[in-house]
């Protein structure tokens, strides 16, 4: 049979219970998460399964809006009972049916659970009704571990708030950042767990080793994923006819639809990404900017874009005159068959193989010009991608500010060595969709370089 263990998660009003739960659930979707008070008024139960077979209730309680009223209510502790019994005395009384309907069901939730998360907002001073709160939770028995959220706060009390817990003997405390969780947060919340649980050892060791998996596989994909992108992009290509050069309206016209699958693919992997870390599309694209606020393609596309992209990676004319290509493209304009524009691709074209350079004098001998997009914009997407990985991994589910991209972007000097793993994917236009050992390679090799990076981002 799984064995089963139930958290009550409690504290006072807008301490950031439902939020730590969103966290620990990876559920932007749970409960209410507000500025108003008293946002949760019954117990919600969400339950965490692990593929060991342990079971996690966690049961979201009201907030305490009354302690200090409460904590006058239960009357002083008789010398023929203990503290619990006094709290379950209480909960039979008509007032906590009514004057304490709230505070009472927070009670109930603790007293029929293994232990409690304590959640605490360490930027709030540190009031009279708070040490209330401190001793009836204390009062009722059972195992509790002070969760101390918002560190990160510039404003946090947190020296004041372990004095206050130490004085009523809950030396264990846990730091954490519903928002922004710390590296190993998770983890480190059920070693606590497990020290104030003798007991439940096993189950909770078990649960966090599954927590830990998750999170492997997770990165794991979010970098094939990157990966998958990345080549896609380099095998696009479009020949262009004679015809269709001798044509501006049809040039423009064939242009236009390459750039906007190069759009396309690339915001398909923005939103597999945030599938993947289970963040919701609407919520995350306007924290996108640039990317999805209407300004994709001045940003991606533009020629200083491209060319900043060259000098950062300090490669000259390898990387930096092939920029040439692509900022016509994106104006809808090549001059073709002339000697400057075919110099202005030789830099572009070398950067990326001399297979592509072989097919590009091929193309042109034919009245032909093979399109497809050059290293340093695929640099750009893939430092875009990088980041919006690096941040959704580090990002808590109750987050409501926008994702920041430049402030952890990946410099792009250290990104220079990905073209040449996905150099091979400019000859098999097929390896945009299609599968194969050769691609396969590719994206082996892509990984690694990928895995490296992110391992030196940590």
């Amino acid at each position: 049979m799984a064995e089963r263990l139930t958290i009550a998660v409690v504290g006072h009003t807008n301490a950031g219970k439902t939020s730590l739960l969103r966290t620990l659930a990876r559920r932007r979707d749970f409960g209410e998460v507000s500025d108003r008070p008293g946002t949760t008024r019954h117990v919600e139960a969400l339950e965490l399964a692990s593929d060991d077979g342990v079971r996690l209730r966690l049961l979201d309680t009201p907030g305490l809006e009354d302690p200090i009223g409460l904590l006058a209510a239960l009357g002083p502790l008789r010398a023929d009972m203990t503290p619990p019994q006094r709290i379950r005395a209480f909960l039979a009384t008509r007032a906590a049916d009514e004057t304490f309907e709230q505070e009472a069901k927070v009670l109930r939730a603790l007293l029929d659970a293994d232990a409690a998360l304590f959640v605490i907002d360490v930027r709030e001073p540190v009031l009279a009704k708070f040490r209330c709160e401190v001793e009836i939770l204390a009062a009722c028995g059972r195992p509790v571990l002070p969760v101390l959220n918002f560190v990160r706060d510039a404003g946090a009390r947190e020296a004041e708030w372990r004095t206050l817990l130490a004085d009523f003997a809950l030396h264990a405390q846990q730091r954490f950042d519903a928002v922004a969780p710390f590296d190993g947060g998770e983890q480190q919340l059920y070693d606590s767990l497990r020290t104030l649980l003798p007991l439940r050892e096993q189950p909770l060791r078990a649960l966090a080793a599954f927590v830990e998996r998750e999170r492997a596989a997770r990165d794991e994909a979010g970098l094939r994923l990157v990966a998958d992108a990345l080549l896609a992009l380099a095998a696009m290509r479009r020949t262009l006819a004679r015809d269709e050069l001798a044509d501006a309206a049809r040039k423009r016209s064939a242009l236009d639809a390459f750039r906007a699958e190069a759009l396309q693919r690339a915001r398909r992997a923005v939103r597999e990404l945030l599938d993947l870390h289970a963040f919701a599309r609407g919520d995350a694209e306007l924290a996108m900017l640039p990317w999805l606020d209407g300004r994709w393609a001045a940003d991606l596309f533009h020629p200083e874009t491209l060319r900043d992209a060259g000098v950062r990676l300090g490669k000259g004319a390898a990387i930096g005159a092939g920029v040439g290509l692509v900022a016509d493209a994106a104006m809808a304009g090549l001059s073709l068959g002339a000697a400057t524009a075919i110099g202005a691709t030789v830099g572009g074209a070398i950067s990326q193989g001399f297979g592509t350079l072989a097919r590009r004098i091929a193309d042109a001998a034919q009245g032909r010009e093979s399109l497809s997009l050059e290293d340093a914009l695929i640099l750009v997407v893939a430092q875009r991608l990088l980041g919006l990985h690096a941040a959704l991994r580090a990002r808590g589910h109750a987050a409501q500010d926008r994702i920041d991209l430049e402030a952890g972007a990946v410099p792009m000097d250290r990104l220079r060595a990905l073209p040449g793993a996905w150099r091979p994917a400019r000859a098999h236009p097929e390896w945009v969709d299609a599968d194969s050992p050769r691609r396969e390679a590719a994206r082996r090799e892509l990984l690694a370089l990928l895995r490296r990076q992110s391992s030196r981002s940590e």
